[in-house]
């Protein structure tokens, strides 16, 4: 078999790392294996030729995919114009469903072998998808423990392979380095703002975690805080006691005592860490509408999805206000039954996500599928 040649696609930073993390160890496999596609800073730096960055694919809500239909019209085009000239041996669809399984049905005919990376959630809302990935997807790699049965169930071969974040550890490497960094106290807790990873998400929820941690240093004048700022988020007039963390976002987490989240990943690498959360979310009115209708699941955050049950509190458009998020992360400050009771929660979602070694298992998939089907 000549070198593989194989096209990715993701559109958001989380995707990025994992796409990274990817690469990276299936060149370890594969030395002379290539790569190009979408995607961001990591999977360039990881070996990767970038066509299409993230941080211009990362856009959140019905309303906003509308406003932005022209630009992803012409990357769509684009994207399977390269897709024709490269001729792939595989495509590895990460995440990112709005634009990938549009992909994935365009390029059908192609007659090129497609790989997803990181489901989906169609478990969560529009199980429609599942035709389509039943139709165009040769090859489906779960990160959740329930994802394999739920798509098998529904004639989608799946295969799980643990989740990224059962290759992090609470070490603590970081922490002298980060107090140090920011001049924080040890005996001062800490609480960390993850406000999102996309522009919009933070200019929605940043103004409300401010708000939040000045009412808290009524109660706490000792405390701290620190903001997580993903890549390429520009960040505007914050108070002068709020530090900025860009470098090492997980030590920011590590090291809170405890944390206010957006929903998304992060609020499953609160879990992973041991950082009490309190999540909550906004979108435009009527993207949150459209959601709500379309939404199958009982909880927005993955940890409360993982446990079946409400181990973090959430806090979703109207219900996400300062005195909402300030009487929720209050105790989560100090060594109260809230905090023990969330920490054991975190220890059962834990247990689910499986062992380290999630890449490696995803390249040796990937590569073997590659092999058998050239």
């Amino acid at each position: 078999m000549s070198a593989p040649t194989f096209f990715l696609v993701a559109g958001e930073t989380s995707g990025d790392i994992h796409g990274s993390n990817l690469i990276k160890e299936m060149l370890l496999q594969s030395p002379n294996a290539s790569f190009l596609g979408h995607g961001g800073n990591n999977m360039s730096e990881a070996g990767m030729t970038v066509l299409e960055h993230t941080d211009d694919l990362s856009v959140v809500g019905f309303t906003e995919v509308i406003k932005h239909l022209p630009y992803f019209t012409k990357v769509m085009g684009e994207t399977l114009g390269a897709i024709r000239e490269a001729k792939p041996s595989r495509i590895i669809l990460i995440d990112y469903p709005g634009f990938n399984l549009r992909l994935a049905k365009n390029i059908h005919g192609l007659g090129i072998p497609i790989t997803y990376f990181i489901m989906p959630q169609v478990w969560a809302w529009k199980e429609s998808r599942v035709k389509a990935l039943r139709k165009y997807i040769d090859q489906a790699i779960c990160i959740f423990p329930f994802e394999q049965e739920w798509f098998e169930s529904r004639g989608v071969p799946a295969f799980f392979v643990g989740h990224p974040f059962a290759e992090s550890a609470m070490n603590g490497n970081n922490s002298d380095t980060f107090y140090s960094k920011h001049h924080f106290e040890k005996e001062r807790p800490i609480l960390t703002l993850l406000p999102g990873s996309r522009q919009q998400e933070v200019e929605r929820h940043l103004p409300i975690f401010i708000d939040t941690y000045r009412m808290l240093k009524i109660d706490l004048p000792e405390l701290q805080c620190v903001l997580g700022k993903a890549p390429g988020i520009s960040i505007e007039q914050i108070p002068d006691d709020v530090r900025i963390e860009d470098e090492n976002v997980q030590s920011a987490i590590e090291c809170g005592t405890a944390a206010l989240a957006a929903s998304g990943t992060v609020t499953l690498e609160c879990a992973v860490l041991d950082t009490p959360a309190v999540v909550s979310y906004r979108l435009s009115a009527l993207s949150y509408q459209f959601i709500k209708r379309i939404s199958k699941v009982p909880y927005v955050s993955i940890v409360n999805l993982i446990a079946g049950r409400e181990i973090v509190p959430e806090y979703l458009q109207s219900s996400m206000t300062a005195a909402n998020l300030s009487k929720a992360v209050l105790p989560l400050l100090s060594k109260s039954n809230e905090r023990k009771t969330m920490i054991l929660g975190y220890e059962e979602v834990r247990r689910t996500l499986g062992l380290p070694g999630v890449y490696q298992r995803a390249a040796e998939a990937i590569l073997s599928k590659t092999i058998h089907t050239s």
